[in-house]
């Protein structure tokens, strides 16, 4: 396992990582939801961070991380490579070599929210909406 900077060419694979994690996790999500996002997933949000990845012996892409201004924008690890510490990985390497303070997660995702609170973050503020306007209550996290 190693985290490496991600490129355009990886767009694909992590658009897969991304539809796994979601379709495992954000269980508050539609399946029209879903189809909504991958484009904007694949033809926005990936060119407006600074992405990294983690891949196996095998060269698979297992997760992901997308970071802007100090803020971890994204935090996606495939199904079956969770528990094995590569979102820790990620975290840590936003934290320590990207300089990440903030993040924020969707309040229907408890598991994300312990990770991040485990990690260090603290809740400061919510807000009923998401980022697309949706009544997807999102927490802003900071790192103290």
């Amino acid at each position: 396992m190693y985290i490496e900077k991600a490129r355009k060419r990886d767009y694909p694979e992590l658009l897969l990582v991304w539809e796994r994690s979601v379709r495992a996790t954000h269980h508050f999500l539609t399946e029209e939801d879903i189809l909504s996002l991958r484009p904007l997933i694949l033809g926005q949000y990936f060119d407006a961070v600074e992405l990294c990845c983690v891949r196996n012996d095998e060269e698979k892409i297992v997760g992901f991380c997308g970071v802007a201004h100090g803020n971890l924008e994204m935090l996606f690890v495939a199904p079956d490579s969770r528990g094995r510490g590569i979102g820790t990985a990620l975290c840590r390497h936003a934290v320590d070599h990207l300089g990440v303070t903030r993040v924020d997660v969707n309040e229907q995702n408890p598991q994300a929210l312990g990770f991040y609170e485990h990690f260090g973050f603290k809740v400061v503020d919510r807000s009923p909406l998401d980022g697309q306007g949706n009544p997807f209550p999102l927490l802003h996290l900071t790192l103290r």
